[in-house]
C-alpha cells in the first residue's frame, strides 16, 4: 500500500524522507516533487529497481531514465569527460530545468537501459529531492506518469496514474508551470556528446522550460544545433 506524506507539514516531511530513503535501500520506487513536474525515482545503481520503474511508466528499455543528482560535483564523479560548454551552462542553469547528455564513465556498476554508454544528468531546484538526493545518492528518475499520458504537476495525478506500483509519494503541492503553446512542461534536454568532435554542437533533443535562445546566451549560437 503506498503512502502519501504532506511536505507542508515538518513533521509528516520528516518522516516521509525516512520512508523515502527506506523504499530507495529496498529496491523501490518513490515519487519525489521536482522544479518542472513531479518524478518517479529509483536507486540508480539497482538494476532491478530501475526494471521497476520502467515497468511502472510501461516504458521499454529503448527509453533509459534521465538521473537526478545532488549537485555539480556529482557530474563530473559520472561523466568521462565534461566540456567547458556545459560547465558553463550547468553553472548557470542548476538547479534548475536542464537536463545534460554526456558520455558516462565506463566503470560505472550500473544499467539504466540501451543508454549506448551515454547519461542524461539533472540537478532538480526543489529542496525535498536535493535533501533525498543528499542522502540516497543519484537517482534514476522519470516523470511520475505511465508513459504517452500527460507529466503528473501534482502528487495526486502521480498516484491517479501510478498507484501502488510506488510505495511512497511525497506531496509537495503543485509544482512547474502549466505548459503554454503546447510547450513541454518538463526540463530541457541537450546532448552534449559530439562536442569532441571539430564540427561537434550541443543538440537539443527536447524544448522544455529553457528556451533555445537563453542557451545560446551561454555557449553562442554557433554551437547548438
Amino acid at each position: 500500500m503506498a503512502t502519501v506524506y504532506d511536505c507542508s507539514n515538518e513533521s509528516e516531511l520528516l518522516e516521509g524522507l525516512r520512508a523515502a530513503r527506506g523504499a530507495i535501500g529496498r529496491g523501490e520506487l518513490v515519487v519525489v516533487p521536482t522544479d518542472t513536474v513531479y518524478g518517479v525515482a529509483a536507486d540508480a545503481f539497482r538494476a532491478e529497481a530501475v526494471q521497476r520503474l520502467l515497468d511502472a511508466k510501461e516504458r521499454g528499455r529503448d527509453a533509459p531514465p534521465p538521473v537526478l543528482i545532488p549537485g555539480i560535483p556529482t557530474l563530473a564523479a559520472l561523466a568521462e569527460t565534461v566540456p567547458d560548454e556545459v560547465t558553463a551552462l550547468v553553472k548557470k542553469f542548476w538547479p534548475g530545468g536542464l537536463t545534460v547528455i554526456v558520455e558516462a564513465r565506463e566503470s560505472l556498476a550500473w544499467d539504466l537501459g540501451e543508454t549506448r554508454g551515454t547519461v542524461a544528468l539533472r540537478m532538480p531546484d526543489n529542496r525535498y529531492t536535493l535533501n533525498l538526493l543528499a542522502d540516497t545518492g543519484p537517482l534514476a528518475v522519470s516523470s511520475a506518469n505511465i508513459s504517452g499520458e500527460p507529466a503528473a504537476r501534482t502528487a495526486a495525478e502521480a498516484q491517479a496514474m501510478l498507484g501502488d506500483r510506488v510505495s511512497v509519494y511525497l506531496d509537495a503541492g503543485e509544482v512547474g508551470a502549466p505548459p503554454a503553446d503546447g510547450a513541454d512542461p518538463g526540463s530541457t534536454i541537450v546532448d552534449a556528446t559530439s562536442l569532441h568532435l571539430p564540427e561537434g554542437r550541443l543538440r537539443i533533443l527536447r524544448q522544455g522550460v529553457i528556451s533555445a535562445e537563453e542557451l545560446a546566451r551561454i555557449v553562442g549560437t554557433e554551437r547548438l544545433a
